[in-house]
């Protein structure tokens, strides 16, 4: 058992999350310790029906933590994992600062759990977007190994932070009395759009978010040959990703077949019935940690190809809940 656990990023909507997750799932420690940055230092949250007084995020806290889980931004990760790594922490991190190191496991418990036993002080906890495909893609890949997966996301704005979730409900509300709205944290209005960019420009025309999926599908996999071709979306949903896969295999994969292997799964909920108008939604997925699965079908324009919907919330198991599933492998 880890006897002193804390989580970094306490206050932040993550982080906050990782609290619930961790008090909803029993979680073992003997103590806990809040961090945060100055503007939240000395504040009092309620843990287990308990006052904790958050602490600064500084050096010395890290003496006497065995494991840490941190929801910061990537400059915040990258200046606080070495002060806690010198000190003999574990650090579960969940920002994207060191998920491509080679030295740093990119985990997904349901995909390559055996990965923690890697670490050099060091998990990470992958992109959201990635998260939910590779929990999809796994029993698929398990039973014929997946060459190809071409990715359309439907991301909620739940992924840009509580400015865009302003932006979303503001900037709705302003489209409807035909006022302006200062949109913060996307370049375009979000309110009745879609905006095809999530992140910088990074790579023959890809996003920064689309590369994330390729190279850290490859990453947790093990394997450089498997070709994803991304496009990420932003739209105007408050929370849940969404996204429409297209795996091709080496061998082919009945629809039959596909629903058994999912339904088999660790961490994957089947929800597919066309007819009767079932399958995954934001609306039905939200402040849930599976990923469901829906609309499976073969492609009708490849002999080993098979298309697929997948929904997921992008705080929990796309973020707090796979960050505290690592922790529980590691304790």
């Amino acid at each position: 058992m880890a006897k002193n656990i804390a989580i970094a990023g306490a206050t932040g909507a993550v982080g906050r999350l990782v609290r619930q997750i961790l008090e909803q799932r029993g979680f073992p420690y003997e103590t806990i310790t809040f961090l945060a940055s100055q503007r939240s230092a000395g504040k009092t949250i309620q843990f287990k029906g308990e006052p904790h007084t958050i602490q600064l995020l500084e050096p010395s806290v890290f003496d006497n933590i065995d494991l840490v889980i941190g929801s910061t931004p990537d400059d915040v990760a990258e200046t606080f994992v070495p002060w806690a790594v010198e000190r003999g922490t574990i650090v579960v991190d969940e920002s994207g600062y060191h998920r491509m190191l080679d030295h740093v496991p990119l985990v997904v418990p349901e995909v390559n759990p055996g990965a923690v036993n890697e670490h050099q002080g060091i998990i990470a906890s992958p992109n959201c977007s990635t998260t939910q495909m590779v929990v999809a893609m796994k029993p698929l890949h398990d039973f014929s190994k997946i060459k190809r997966v071409v990715v359309s996301t439907y991301q909620s704005t739940s992924g840009a932070g509580v400015a865009g979730q302003a932006d979303l409900v503001e900037g709705t509300r302003n489209a409807l009395e035909d006022k302006p709205w200062d949109y913060q944290a996307f370049a375009h209005p979000i309110a009745f759009n879609v905006i095809p960019q999530i992140g910088s420009a990074k790579h023959q025309g890809y996003t920064s978010e689309e590369m994330k999926m390729v190279w850290e599908t490859q990453k947790i996999f093990g394997d450089d040959s498997i070709q994803v071709c991304p496009t990420c979306v932003r739209v105007p949903v408050s929370n849940c990703h969404s996204e429409s896969i297209l795996v091709e295999t080496e061998n082919p994969i009945s629809v039959e077949q596909a629903i058994q292997l999912f339904e088999a799964a660790p961490g994957i909920q089947v929800m597919d019935n066309l007819e009767q108008g079932v399958y995954p939604m934001p609306s039905n997925s939200d402040d849930r940690d599976d990923v469901f699965v829906g609309r499976i079908r073969k492609d009708l324009s490849c002999e080993n190809g098979l298309a697929f919907w997948c929904v997921s919330d992008n705080l929990r198991k796309g973020a707090a809940t796979n960050a505290v599933q690592i922790a529980e492998l590691l304790v």
